[in-house]
């Protein structure tokens, strides 16, 4: 096959659920050796053309031509014979399997008679991790590994398969930027093999930076497809979005000055240690620092998520014992993780018992859920964080990511909250969504929240942050106001305290 041929086009696609017309003729060419970014606000119809193209879905209309052959793939393993993988935004690694397993599942190399070699499944995924530049055991239980460390088995995955298609749904939200460059070099070599390959992503600085072509999606509508060089990132923007995107960060409320949280020598051995900072009522301060620095693990801590062994926490400036989120909740503290698909919401539960479950305190009366209290209740906080849904019953898994997160974020602001913890809030959404939450994030602030952020995005934590604390191997070593933070600066101080740590 020569190079940049054309291997895969979707012909005039559409899909349609009950009431709902999700893609509208769309028209897709991949090429090989080239990356093809798909983007567009979340329920623009990204994932449901790739799982169209992935054998997920296999009633539509239209046409795949894979080679310029018409393919209907009727299942995920027919699309898998045929060359086409995708790495799912939503991990689902099996977590008592060791990595090695997970790669390999269904395909182990095999001795005679049908015996597993376990000591060639291991040598093989070591090969594999190595390819990435990543020192995993390949012996390591799934369950033991970060997210971002599950996010590279699944792209390893696909990898080992030999696939020509690899369908890469949000690859980089989890990851560090040096798993992201990792990964961005074993795309190039991917290219250089004439391997085709779809880039999901709402970062766009990272769409920029690794794929050639583009195709634009809205509401289910192709609105622009051809060469990325041909559109600057601002038309992209509005292409997305139907209109021009401005001012994405709004204005910070003036931070409050009573006291709310203070943190006094907080450790847990060889996790973080020492750890002292404050947070005003009314006032956002962020975690800035590169992934495994500590950061989550301190805010995990101090909802109760996590043990520590040494330190204080106060609220309100009395000592407060915290050993489990109820503890934390009891004390005005609530939490958004970072994982949500996992720790955040119930996918197969309405928005209502989303928001219900952690606070039957609120809406129970001697065991007895009090129905009219929380379908006004309900339908209140979702009205105030604008959830887009066609009502309170809609299951949770069936909204976009964006909808998700603030399905997330009502359960806790139903209830009145001081402080509100949040680690990568923005995560998997796209930028109108963002717009929203930051706002949201403003307006709690100018309430008299105080609130922790976390993001790894550096231009999120230093723009939404009244002050910016630098968290390096588990130490706190210095921050910055609003008005002095920068990128630059953020950086330097990171290594910095890195070096110093060492030495």
């Amino acid at each position: 096959m020569a190079e940049n041929d054309v291997i895969v086009t979707l012909k005039d696609i559409r899909k349609e659920f009950p009431g709902v017309v999700a893609l509208n003729q769309v028209n897709v060419t991949l090429r090989t050796g080239r990356v093809h970014a798909l983007v567009g606000e979340n329920g623009a119809g990204k994932s449901t053309l790739m799982k169209i193209l992935s054998g997920a879905y296999a009633n539509y209309d239209g046409e795949i031509l894979l080679d310029g052959e018409p393919v209907r793939f009727a299942h995920e393993r027919d699309a898998l014979n045929r060359g086409i993988s995708i790495v799912p935004q939503e991990l689902n690694p099996i977590p008592e399997m060791t990595i090695a397993e997970n790669i390999f599942l269904g395909r182990e190399p095999q001795k005679r008679k049908g015996i597993v070699n376990i000591r060639e499944r291991s040598r093989l995924t070591g090969e594999l991790l190595a390819m990435l530049g990543l020192d995993y055991d390949p012996e390591t239980k799934m369950w033991a590994l970060s997210v971002a460390q599950r996010q590279m088995v699944e792209i390893i995955k696909a990898i080992s398969r030999n696939s020509r298609v690899i369908i890469l749904d949000e690859p980089t939200s989890a990851l560090t930027g040096v798993e992201t460059s990792y990964l961005f070099r074993q795309m190039t070599l991917l290219k250089q093999k004439n391997i085709a390959l779809v880039f999901i992503s709402h970062k766009l600085d990272e769409v920029y930076a690794i794929c050639d072509d583009v195709t634009v999606l809205r509401d289910g509508e192709m609105i622009s497809t051809g060469l990325l060089s041909d559109v600057t990132q601002a038309q992209l923007i509005a292409m997305m979005v139907g209109r021009e995107v401005k001012d994405i960060y709004p204005p910070l409320p003036p931070a409050g000055a009573e006291p709310l949280l203070q943190v006094k020598n907080l450790s847990s051995r060889g996790v973080f240690d020492g750890v002292s900072f404050d947070i005003k009522k009314g006032e956002i301060v962020g975690f800035a620092g590169m992934m495994g620095a500590g950061r989550s693990e301190i805010a995990r801590a101090i909802f109760g998520l996590d043990t520590h062994d040494g330190g204080i926490i106060s609220i309100e400036g009395k000592p407060v014992r915290i050993k489990s989120p109820r503890d934390a909740i009891k004390n005005g503290i609530a939490m958004v993780t970072e994982d949500r698909a996992t720790y955040g919401f119930v996918r197969v539960r309405s928005i209502r018992d989303n928001i219900v479950l952690p606070n039957t305190d609120l809406f129970a009366r001697r065991g007895i859920l009090k129905s009219k209290v929380i379908r006004a209740s309900v339908t209140e906080i979702c009205r105030k964080l604008s959830v887009k849904a066609a009502g309170i019953d809609t299951l949770a898994g069936t909204l976009s990511g964006g909808n998700q997160q603030k399905v997330v974020l009502s359960k806790w602001l139903v209830r009145k909250v001081k402080l509100l913890i949040l680690d990568e809030p923005t995560r998997g959404i796209d930028i109108g969504a963002k717009q929203e939450i930051y706002r949201l994030i403003a307006a709690l602030a100018a309430e008299g929240i105080g609130v922790l952020l976390i993001a790894s995005e550096m231009p999120e934590v230093l723009s939404m942050s009244h002050r910016v604390i630098i968290v390096t191997d588990g130490r706190i070593i210095g921050e910055l106001k609003h008005a002095q933070a920068t990128q630059d600066k953020v950086m330097k101080m990171i290594v910095e305290g890195r070096k110093q740590h060492e030495s």
